[in-house]
């Protein structure tokens, strides 16, 4: 289904690994979104860092053979099927029992909040893990048990390619809770924040157009994305 390029054996022996979905079409954007300039550095280095920051081993998920000077990438069988696809390579290419996944276009995302869902993961032992936002759960970034891979791999294989339907039906086909965590209250208990001050309504601000990277712009001195001295 799938292989990892750049740096064989750099997910075996642990718990969770985190992978940046880029293998997106970027219709909108015009051009590869991953190698968008964002604060004088391409969005895939952002996702990239809030991973490691995370204290996460990293890897690309998508067929762009580019990215392979970022970090291993994980090239899909049968690219153009959605990031369904990309999240079925991925957790078939690791032998780590959970998957972080985000998209190379939310580079506001705190670290923090990447760290709360897999605690939160470990501690339920829930099949998925995502945040939710003034009430509406969000897809990602999401923390995915390697046992749903082959519940997310039916629904692929039928033509559904919706992650946030097939992580609720494989939820539910195993028995296994699909977990939604608040991201407000977690801000008001201070298990969660931006160490910049932003609020959670920009955490999840995905850039998929020109007037969307503006405003990133605008917000770039906000990035949670830089390089660990």
């Amino acid at each position: 289904m799938s292989r990892a390029e750049g740096a064989p054996g750099v997910a075996h022996g642990l718990e969770t690994v985190g992978f940046v979905l880029a293998g997106g079409q970027s219709s909108r954007m015009g051009e590869d979104k991953a190698l968008i300039q964002l604060a004088g550095r391409p969005l895939v280095e952002h996702a990239l860092s809030v991973l490691r920051q995370a204290g996460l081993a990293v890897l690309i998920a998508g067929a762009r053979s580019s990215l392979k000077g970022f970090a291993p990438v994980v090239e899909d069988a049968e690219p153009g099927l959605g990031p369904l696809q990309g999240i079925c390579a991925a957790l078939a290419s690791t032998p780590a029992r959970r998957a972080v996944f985000i998209t190379v276009d939310m580079p506001l995302l705190p670290v923090s909040l990447i760290r709360y869902l897999v605690h939160h993961a470990e501690i339920t032992g829930s099949a998925v893990t995502v945040p939710s936002l003034n009430g509406f759960a969000q897809t990602f970034p999401a923390v995915v048990d390697r046992a749903v891979l082959p519940h997310l791999q039916k629904d692929l294989e039928a033509g559904r390619g919706g992650c946030f339907s097939s992580f609720q039906v494989a939820a539910a086909t195993m028995g296994r809770p699909m977990s939604v965590v608040p991201v407000e209250l977690m801000v008001q208990i201070g298990k969660v924040a931006h160490p910049n001050g932003l609020p959670a309504a920009l955490w999840f601000l995905n850039i998929n157009t020109p007037q969307d990277l503006r405003r990133a712009e605008g917000l770039s001195g906000n990035l949670c994305g830089a390089p660990i001295a």
